[in-house]
């Protein structure tokens, strides 16, 4: 009897397993959201964009943080860092030149101290909900630097050595940039801020020099990120452009390249927001455990495999997916990521791609890495597209929610930065729908 009874248990256990494994693979089955590109009135933006578009509700007011602000040996001191204001998003797109502001912005240090080095481009702004106001704001930037405004310190390990460095953009005597991601704060809206430091990054060792880096871009680093808040925590999505270990020419690989690259993720608890630096965590494949400045593991769903043409980002002509857009949507209840594809010298790419990850949750599990094969969204030959990013419409609906490019719905405008001869800016020509 005790014999037929665990039988039973068993043939009940095994079929309870079968039945949840078919319908976990039937739910993965239909997950494939749709999308379309209509056509629509276009919008050419009137400030200067070269990143993604940091923006938020404050009150009734939609506010964006376009631009870069700081030192750059290659391009100059910048100051096009700006703000604009406007009831709905569109307004505030279509604003004439003269409506955008400059914030007050912490100044750049001397070399060699403590504070703020480089330029700093705004790519996402956090607004804390402990305040009723809407005024705290965190924005995560994108900053870059060079051997001369952060030499190499051997004291700290921070900065960066000025031998076998690779090219620039601007020609074989230019330098190229390092990337690192860091955190100001704002407490009166965004119309002024404080650094808050550099919180993650890749150091000196991670740096892929001459002769093997050609592609006249970064000489390594991590940067071009989005933000979006699950649960407790604040994840980065960002480039990953540095050499997964200790980079030496003798011993150097394209393949450990490519397979250390592409868009990778990162976290920090909305808790240490205010003294970030060191408090980030990379994904190491297995969880959030590789160091601010340690070794993680990009999103694999997102790399270009070498046989269809991908490669290491220090090459020139090899495919890599970079400079991810993450939103949450409300209709298909899922996260939607927009990205570029570099496939030539400086990231030349014509075209834009999306991937969807079901996962509400980013906390649980592997959640995070959860993103579908990216799909080719739009294509525009003769150009150079950057930065894809989704906003919202000028809608009642999109209003009332206060959505941003964080948050959207069925509809959503669909702008890029799209750069040829004569044809320098930021714009939309099409709206996206989605369906499920």
């Amino acid at each position: 009897m005790k014999k037929q009874v665990l039988t039973a248990t068993i043939i009940i256990a095994t079929l309870a397993f079968l039945l949840n494994a078919c319908s976990n693979r039937n739910n993965e089955e239909t997950f494939s959201p749709k999308f379309k590109l209509i056509p629509s009135e276009k919008i050419t933006f009137n400030s200067f964009v070269d990143c993604n578009m940091a923006e938020v509700w404050v009150g009734d007011t939609f506010r964006i943080f376009p631009g870069k602000y700081g030192e750059d040996p290659l391009w100059g001191y910048a100051r096009d860092l700006k703000y604009a204001d406007g009831k709905n998003a569109e307004e505030v797109f279509k604003s004439p030149k003269e409506n955008f502001h400059s914030p007050n912005m912490p100044a750049n240090a001397p070399v060699g101290q403590a504070g703020l080095h480089g330029a700093v481009w705004f790519e996402t702004v956090y607004q804390s909900s402990k305040d009723a106001t809407g005024k705290t704001l965190y924005a995560v930037y994108h900053n870059e630097n060079y051997p001369q405004t952060l030499p190499f310190d051997a004291k700290t390990g921070e900065g960066y050595k000025n031998e076998k460095w690779p090219q620039g953009l601007t020609g074989e005597t230019s330098p190229a940039a390092v990337c690192r991601i860091g955190i100001m704060k704002s407490v009166d809206g965004g119309k002024s801020w404080e650094n808050k430091g550099i919180f993650i990054e890749d150091l000196n060792a991670r740096m892929i020099l001459k002769p093997h880096n050609t592609s006249n871009t970064f000489a390594g680093g991590v940067g071009d990120p989005s933000a979006v808040v699950s649960g407790n925590y604040l994840y980065l999505f960002y480039g990953e452009y540095g050499y997964p270990g200790e980079y030496k020419a003798n011993t150097y690989n394209p393949k450990t390249e490519w397979a250390g690259q592409c868009i990778s993720i990162a976290r920090i608890a909305l808790s240490d927001l205010d003294n970030p630096v060191g408090k980030a965590r990379r994904w190491d494949g297995k969880g959030f455990n590789a160091t601010h400045n340690g070794i993680g593991t990009p999103v694999r769903s997102l790399q270009i495999p070498m046989e269809q043409g991908g490669g290491p980002a220090s090459a020139p002509t090899n495919g890599f997916h970079w400079g991810p857009s993450v939103s949450w949507n409300t209709y298909l209840n899922c996260w939607v990521m927009m990205m570029a594809k570099s496939e030539g010298k400086s990231w030349k790419g014509d075209k834009v791609y999306i991937s969807f990850n079901k996962n509400a949750d980013l906390t649980e599990g592997n959640n995070s890495q959860d993103w579908t094969s990216p799909q080719l969204v739009f294509e525009k030959p003769g150009y150079i597209l950057w930065y894809p990013s989704l906003q919202p419409l000028n809608t009642q609906e999109d209003i009332e929610a206060k959505n941003t490019c964080l948050k959207l719905g069925k509809k959503a405008r669909f702008f890029v930065k799209r750069i040829k001869p004569g044809d320098d800016s930021y714009a939309s020509e099409h709206i996206i729908e989605f369906d499920k």
